[in-house]
């Protein structure tokens, strides 16, 4: 990999060479990224797309690395943040954002233009075109009920919409884990609301998550998806896990279904104390955890 050339061929566009990941992760881990690039526009990230295609570099988009872990040993080729693509747009009762604004801050312009229908993601720390990768969900709600359309940048360079009748959206789920793209921009269809009933939501689920999360360490937000049947938490509580350590990665003594770092943990502790839960649980429950969070990079 030509550093020299690369920055030349992308003079135009923010990035850094080796660039510990542990500076952006919610977790405070991980190893660095070979090339990490901030593009500032659409057409910025499908040049990226189409530059990686043609000389062969693996590359992956980091959405604004809420629900992930990234190894210790970083992860290799081009790794796109857009979070300086935020632009949030107010048509009618539709929203227009740019994957990667904040889905908070979506919430937010929302709720000022008094529209109603995702209320149930104003607490939730993610980017748009994370949410609708995983269909991120929380109290009831999921992107899906909002969701109208995509933009999306394929591998091969090709630019596509893509309807709801096509994302296949279930439990954490949609088409775009299945193929690799980026999100470059997402539509949703809200409702005309009352202001003040918005904002009564917004306040009651910021407070129901307050009290129940723990927000004042490090985490990777919730790590399992529900197996059916049980509660997460519960399973794990149960099983006399909740405050377990591995290094510096504790299973929170708040909700048993979050991982908190307490103690410079790295990705490594974050992944064994996961692997240590899974293990756990299933000889005492048979029960398979999956996780919700996503576990990429170099060992």
């Amino acid at each position: 990999m030509d550093k020299n050339q690369i920055q030349q061929d992308l003079q135009d566009i923010q990035l850094k060479f080796n660039e510990p990941l542990s500076k952006y992760t919610y977790t405070k881990t991980g190893g660095p990224a070979d090339v990490l690039l901030f593009p500032k526009s659409q057409e910025e990230v499908c040049q990226i797309v189409a530059y990686c295609s043609a000389n062969h570099y693996p590359w992956m988009v980091l959405g604004n690395a809420s629900n992930l872990i990234v190894r210790d040993g970083g992860i290799e080729g081009f790794v796109l943040m857009l979070t300086e693509m935020k632009n949030i747009q107010i048509e009618g009762t539709r929203l227009i954002v740019d994957g990667g604004a904040s889905l908070i801050e979506t919430t937010k312009q929302a709720l000022e233009a008094s529209l109603t229908g995702m209320e149930f993601a104003s607490g939730i720390p993610g980017s748009i075109g994370g949410a609708v990768y995983m269909n991120a969900g929380a109290y009831g709600g999921e992107i899906t009920d909002v969701f109208e359309s995509c933009t999306v940048v394929w591998e091969d360079g090709k630019v596509e919409t893509i309807p709801h009748d096509q994302m296949a959206f279930s439990y954490r789920h949609s088409c775009l884990q299945e193929r690799k793209g980026a999100v470059l921009s997402v539509s949703f269809a809200l409702k005309p609301g009352n202001r003040e009933q918005i904002q009564a939501r917004m306040d009651e689920l910021t407070h129901l998550r307050e009290s129940k999360q723990p927000l004042e360490f490090p985490s990777c937000g919730s790590v399992f998806k529900r197996p059916e049947g049980y509660y997460t938490g519960k399973l794990i509580q149960e099983a006399g896990l909740q405050g377990f350590m591995i290094g510096g990665a504790q299973v929170s003594t708040k909700h048993a279904g979050f991982i908190v770092n307490t103690n410079n943990a790295t990705a490594t502790d974050y992944v064994e104390l996961i692997r240590h839960i899974q293990k756990v649980i299933f000889e005492k429950n048979n029960v398979k955890l999956e996780t919700e969070v996503r576990i990429i990079g170099r060992e």
